[in-house]
């Protein structure tokens, strides 16, 4: 019989046994009724036994050896034997053969694309199964995102986008209660915050540092209440570490991949195995309870991809339960069962323990003495910017779609597609570079398609918010090709409208950029006024780029103020035959200075002899700060034991000590009233823009790097060092996936004895975007446009890495080496640091910490530059006349320390909205304080009827938000005896309350209803 047929059959007798049982499904099954999902659904643990929780499960990668399709189909087997939509359709016909069985699926991208091709009368015992508690999902974001490259804004809307399409299919029963990270290489603690505030009750992980999990295990600390926030209350999550990372225990491995024996228990076969089995099994789950607390124990019975024939699995699970059990009546006092995590969760809670605590995170993560994974913080360079773009551009898109006057029909269709790019993208084989490089490419494709297609919406919002004409609408479009300082709309059109889109709640200054041929231009704004302009020279590293298609040899500079908060302003650009009298436009100077500096009223940076930054003049005082390039080559080895791991896409493990890449930098000065720029080589494959633009108290290094020659036959992974005389003493500082800082101090760990093989590596950590060190009077800081790895290996001093090539495959999977090309060479990369140097002191405001707080907020969302040509459209009296220049969709602007974390369209009209506090409690006397607005006159133009507050992940009415509290050993005796404790929020009647309050590092969240 068919698959389906038999499919159908099950589903007539599903319904048949459905039918007699309670619709309210409020009773137990032992009383004949079916369970409720949830925790009321679990099954019932034993007391005074060791209760082992049995978990189906399979981690399903989205993207890794394959790509999506791929893994989904099932195609491409001579790569890997995995085709996700078999494990779907075999799970599903297990569990319908016996109502004990349970199973977990993570990955929402999967569960969609299976769903959606399902007959409505499968959808109905799916979504049976799930409101019975037996199919349940754990996660529950689009991917399983990973954990050190991620920026939380694409964190929370990868959880919004799987957990609205497990909401709006499956109701509360299909609201996952725990996060599931059983593979990402680390674990941020703003991951675990955000999952805190998305309402989940514990957290699972399966990756720790090997010296960690030795130490946990021997002081039964593999679970523990982890303060995930340093400034949010309520932030504390019960976090339980795997004991096998999400495998099997040895012997127990029952998929078609696996090479396990299974339980055979034939009376008359000389094979069998019962005993051995049983024994084996008890003697392990045994072990495993003497790390643990409670006589709770949980058993991951799932690998990559397994369950494809999933009758292996159950029917030997089934087996082993039985006989373990059966073992009860000789005195065993382990009792075996199917369960989830969040049944798990259900039991340790009743226990009442108190829990061990942690406050820091778990970076970086080691498997072993010489495999530190911090290689993976870098690797990709190129993908890891294109997907910070592709974020940016999502918020742009989903903006104007929410504010756009008439929602055109393709509008949610295009968004759909770059919310599931964007969500594909956070996954922890994807953003970390760890994938094989048909796969990252299948990405980039993925992605460049979604952006095209969201441009479709952007464009109908401009024109309707630009006034439409009949007789001509606008193309608006970006500069793809900009990161080589290329463009053809901008090098061969004589008028331009350049717009310039502002997503942030504030108003907004930026200074714009456009390739161009050498000519005289004007720039003029919407007040009838010439902006001043200049045009510098592209430097000569950039024109000689073998790949760079492009005519232009200069970049008009000129800067945009005073941009609307969400809305824009335009510009008007032409190239003028000769030079104007009016025009306030200028060609940069270049020259050769004895005394190499450059400036401006608030800081001058300065050069040494051999072309080399060497210093930095703040107010009146010149202070040590230097930058060099410098490379680690990678070890080179066979991997056949630890002290024989190659660096790899993973791993960072340097061959020795670092090389400086040169002793002289051939430089050029460039000089304007805008902007003054060193333009540095190092070498053939290295060179750098060192630039200050007038009255920015900060500097910014764009650098370039590649191809990395290979000719020696030695990998080389690539960092810019910043050297400083401050007496940091072994700390630095950190980022959170972007928000909160981090202390890290050098060679150490805060919950373990560092036992140090790799000095190097061991001491690199996630910088999503920022690294900074102090002392009692000064700051060094940087930012960056994209995820790297980054540290402090001698006081005084920062560096990030910035690109890596290696020869061998580090052996954890990926099966290839790290070896990027492009255009039959290697990848070449391009991208920004922002240097801030000032006091570290804390006592006026604006600190240096806030400055970087806004800075960082406009390195990730800057304004958006659309162009588009003009020629014998519109000319600079039409676009004054019958061209809205100016518009924004904010009556009144957020105050300076929130950021409106997201605006995009929702359900039935609705719209959805975060706000964040932008600080943390102590960074700033004045910005870190309590701040309150109404948000009606915000968003004047979404004329508001209602507002009701939601979890973050928006999948829960925050009012109705209860979550397991656990007990720690500091606060046992805080707590009172009921079982369930509930975190009640006080919540005014949010349909008319339109004002709201948010303290340091809180986000909020809204649908808004319009009139």
């Amino acid at each position: 019989m068919g698959q389906i047929n038999w499919l159908h059959l099950m589903l007539l007798l599903w319904c048949a046994i459905g039918s007699l049982a309670n619709p309210t499904g409020s009773k137990s099954s032992s009383e004949g009724t079916l369970p409720q999902c949830g925790y009321e659904s679990c099954p019932t643990v034993k007391e005074n036994m060791l209760n082992v929780h049995i978990v189906a499960h399979t981690h399903d990668d989205v993207g890794w050896l394959k790509t999506v399709d791929q893994y989904y189909y099932g195609s491409r087997s001579n790569i890997q034997k995995a085709g996700v939509q078999y494990i779907l359709d075999s799970v599903l016909q297990e569990l319908l053969k016996d109502r004990t069985r349970r199973f977990i699926f993570v990955e929402s991208a999967f569960m969609h694309k299976w769903y959606a091709e399902q007959t409505s009368a499968v959808q109905e015992t799916v979504r049976n199964l799930v409101n019975e508690g037996r199919l349940e999902f754990i996660g529950g974001a689009w991917s399983m995102n990973d954990e050190a490259a991620v920026h939380y804004q694409s964190v929370i809307d990868q959880f919004t986008w799987g957990l609205r399409f497990l909401n709006d299919t499956f109701g509360e029963c299909g609201r996952p209660k725990a996060g599931w990270q059983i593979d990402p290489f680390g674990h941020s603690r703003e991951q675990g915050s955000l999952f805190a505030q998305m309402g989940y009750d514990g957290l699972f992980q399966g990756r720790l540092d090997f010296q960690d999990k030795q130490e946990r295990i021997a002081k039964q600390k593999m679970e523990m209440m982890w303060t995930t926030s340093a400034s949010l209350e309520n932030s504390e999550l019960f976090t339980s570490a795997l004991y096998y990372i999400y495998a099997p225990p040895p012997g127990f491995c029952f998929d078609v991949l696996c090479n396990d024996d299974p339980i055979i228990d034939g009376p008359y076969s000389r094979d069998n195995n019962v005993r051995e089995k049983i024994d084996l099994f008890l003697e392990t789950v045994h072990n495993m309870s003497e790390t643990y607390l409670t006589n709770n124990i949980i058993l991951t019975m799932g690998e990559d991809f397994h369950y494809q024939d999933a009758n292996m699995w159950f029917k030997n699970l089934d087996k082993l339960i039985k006989y373990t059990n059966a073992r009860q009546a000789d005195g065993s006092m382990v009792n075996a069962f199917y369960s989830t995590p969040s049944c798990y969760l259900h039991a340790v809670h009743r226990e009442d323990i108190e829990w061990p605590t942690k406050s820091d995170d778990f970076f970086p993560y080691a498997s072993d003495p010489n495999a530190f994974w911090t290689g993976y913080y870098t690797s990709r360079p190129t993908q890891k910017r294109y997907e910070r773009e592709g974020n940016h551009f999502l918020q742009v898109c989903k903006q104007l779609s929410a504010i756009a006057p008439t929602k055109e029909s393709f509008y949610e269709d295009h968004l759909t597609a770059l919310r599931d790019a964007m969500g594909v993208m956070q996954h922890h084989d994807a953003i970390t570079g760890t994938e094989k490089q048909h796969v990252a490419d299948d990405y980039a494709r993925m992605l460049y398609e979604a952006i095209e297609a969201c441009s479709a919406n952007t464009r109908s919002a401009l024109n309707q918010l630009t006034g439409e004409r009949d007789s001509f609408k606008f193309d608006w479009t970006y500069c793809k090709n900009a990161n080589v300082s290329a463009c053809a709309l901008t090098e061969n059109s004589a008028n331009i409208v350049v717009l310039l889109y502002n997503p942030l709640g504030h108003s907004s200054s930026d200074i714009v950029r456009l390739p161009v041929k050498e000519g005289h231009y004007i720039v003029r704004n919407d007040r009838s006024q010439t902006v001043p302009s200049t045009l510098i020279p592209i430097p000569s590293s950039v024109l000689d780029l073998p790949f760079r298609d492009s005519a232009a040899t200069h970049e008009l500079v000129f800067p945009a103020e005073q941009i609307a908060p969400v809305g824009y302003r335009s510009f008007y650009v032409s190239k003028e035959q000769e030079e104007r009298k009016d025009t306030t436009s200028s060609t940069a100077t270049i020259c050769q200075e004895d005394n190499i500096s450059i400036g401006n009223d608030l800081l001058t940076v300065h050069f040494d002899e051999n072309g080399f930054m060497s210093s930095i003049t703040l107010e009146g005082e010149t202070h040590p700060l230097k930058q060099n390039f410098l490379f680690y080559e990678g070890a080179y080895g066979n991997n056949e034991e630890f002290r024989n791991r190659s660096s790899g896409a993973y791993i960072f493990r340097p061959n020795g000590t670092e090389k400086a890449v040169t002793e002289v930098v051939e430089i050029q000065v460039v000089k304007s009233e805008i902007v003054q720029e060193v333009h540095q080589i190092f070498n053939e494959w290295i060179s750098q823009v060192i630039r200050v633009y007038a009255g920015q108290d900060r500097v910014e290094l764009e650098w370039l790097v590649g191809p990395i020659p290979i000719d020696d036959g030695t990998g080389k992974e690539i960092v810019s060092r910043f050297e400083s005389n401050i007496a940091s003493e072994g700390v630095f500082w950190t980022d959170s996936n972007g928000r909160e800082m981090l202390r890290r101090v050098r060679d150490k760990r805060e919950t373990w004895n560092l036992d140090l093989l790799e000095p190097v590596s061991g001491n690199y950590y996630p910088i999503t975007a920022k690294i900074a060190l102090d002392d009692d009077q000064y700051r060094m800081s940087l930012l960056n446009d994209r995820a790297q790895g980054g540290s402090s290996l001698k006081d005084g001093q920062l560096e990030l890495m910035v690109h890596r090539r290696l020869l061998r495959d580090d052996a954890f999977g990926v099966g290839e080496a790290l070896n990027e090309t492009q255009f039959g060479a290697g990848l070449v990369a391009r991208g920004k640091h922002w240097l801030f140097f000032g006091s570290s002191q804390k006592d006026v405001s604006p600190t240096l910490y806030a400055k970087e707080r806004f800075l960082q907020n406009k390195v990730l969302l800057p304004s958006w530059t659309f162009v588009n040509p003009v020629d014998n459209v519109l000319s600079y009296d039409d676009y004054l006349t019958n061209f809205r220049n100016i518009y924004s969709a904010i009556a009144q602007q957020l105050p300076p320390n929130v950021n409106l974390l997201t605006l995009e369209p929702w359900k039935d009209g609705t719209v959805l909205v975060r706000f964040e506090h932008l600080f943390e409690k102590i960074e700033d006397p004045v910005y870190s304080q309590t701040v309150r607005f109404n948000v009606r006159n915000v968003l004047f133009a979404l004329n508001i009827e209602s507002i009701h507050e939601t979890t973050l992940g928006a999948n829960q009415w925050k009012k109705d938000m209860v979550r397991l509290q656990f007990s720690t050993e500091s606060t046992a005796n805080e707590v009172t005896d009921n079982v369930f404790l509930t975190e009640n929020i006080p919540i005014a009647d949010e349909s008319t309350n339109f004002d709201i309050e948010l303290q340091p590092m809180e986000i909020r969240t809204f649908v808004v209803k319009r009139r």
